[in-house]
């Protein structure tokens, strides 16, 4: 049995769930209250943990795969095979201090105090750049450390900056980047071979999302400056269509960034019924 560690509940939740289901493996009678869901694969199973404990649960083999934050995955130190970028999550450890503060920059907290709930991160970081500081643990509500005197600064997760302003904080550097990422236990991703099935089937969810399946009708005559206006992955698909008039259809994948200005040149070449459909599954 294939274990699959997921997010039980919080930001990553939803959208892990999202994912596994548009990949084809959904979660079946199950949900984050629950312990376990099975899925439609007989040999994989949902275990519903938290984001922060997940990293260790993969670690140590309590689970063969999981989704969780590439910060969470570094703060822990876990020793995990990082497989694949789902790009959502999308957040950063910022270093910020009052609003009312001098402090400007990272090198003037030298010898002050530094509250977080990523404490091997912040201490990477102060290492990094040689300032020494006290960094300060803690497990909720580090935004309101510097307000009570607990410390001079922090370094918290900011995606907005919105509960920053709130808290009346200034961000003066950046500590660390993270999104959410596929990661394996190592001894299972080489026994495995359908933990590299789940990373495929995710792949092709994400990489479908960049792309767009066009189809439309070209008159003969037009056909080859519409074929040049396409760049399509191995070039566009061209076939004779049965009517009066001498007309092909031409179907090509594109990317979606470029449907726009695309589909205007398709419309000056002489294209027609011109159709834009989004792609569920795209496996190169």
């Amino acid at each position: 049995m294939i274990r699959i560690a997921i997010p039980n509940k919080g930001r990553l939740h939803d959208p892990t769930v999202k994912l596994f289901k548009e990949a084809g493996l959904p979660v079946l009678e199950g949900s984050s209250r629950k312990l376990f869901a099975k899925t439609t694969d007989p040999e994989m199973i949902f275990l519903f943990a938290r984001a922060a404990d997940i990293p260790e649960y993969v670690q140590d083999g309590a689970a063969d795969v999981g989704i969780t934050g590439l910060d969470l995955i570094d703060e822990t130190d876990a020793e995990v095979e990082v497989m694949l970028d789902l790009h959502f999550g999308r957040a950063k450890l910022v270093l910020a201090v009052p609003e009312d503060s001098g402090i400007k920059a990272p090198e003037e907290l030298k010898n002050m105090r530094v509250a977080t709930e990523f404490p091997n991160i912040t201490e990477k970081y102060f290492k990094n750049i040689d300032i020494p500081v006290e960094v300060i643990k803690v497990s909720g509500a580090c935004e309101m450390t510097p307000h009570v005197g607990i410390a001079d600064a922090i370094v918290d997760i900011s995606s907005s900056g919105t509960t920053l302003v709130t808290n009346h904080l200034r961000k003066i550097a950046e500590v660390f980047s993270s999104s959410v990422y596929l990661i394996s236990n190592a001894e299972s991703s080489q026994r495995e071979e359908k933990i590299q099935h789940i990373k495929t089937a995710l792949e092709s969810v994400l990489h479908a999302k960049q792309k767009r399946y066009l189809m439309m009708n070209a008159p003969s005559g037009k056909l080859e400056n519409i074929k040049d206006i396409l760049p399509g992955l191995a070039g566009p698909t061209v076939m004779k269509v049965e009517s009066k008039n001498s007309t092909h259809a031409v179907h090509a994948v594109i990317d979606a960034d470029q449907v726009f200005a695309i589909v205007s040149e398709l419309k000056k070449a002489g294209a027609s019924d011109i159709l834009v459909v989004p792609i569920e599954r795209m496996i190169p």
